[in-house]
């Protein structure tokens, strides 16, 4: 259970934000939509390392310049 203690005066806007990023930081939403449907466990490991090609190419460019 997520609590956000607001201080009095304090915008709700502000504390709905900070409601917000504590909810992501669980990753509760990301689970879910992991689990609407099953992906094999080699598909998973495929676009692991095809996200680390990616990123690393980025990496390189950056250090060309």
């Amino acid at each position: 259970m997520i609590i956000v203690p607001v201080k009095e005066g304090e915008n709700i806007d502000r504390a709905l934000k900070k409601l917000k990023r504590k909810f992501e930081k669980t990753g509760v939403v990301k689970e879910l939509r992991e689990r609407q449907k099953f992906t094999k466990p080699s598909v998973k490991r495929r676009e692991e390392i095809l996200k680390a090609i990616y990123i690393q190419h980025l990496q390189e460019e950056s250090d060309k310049s």
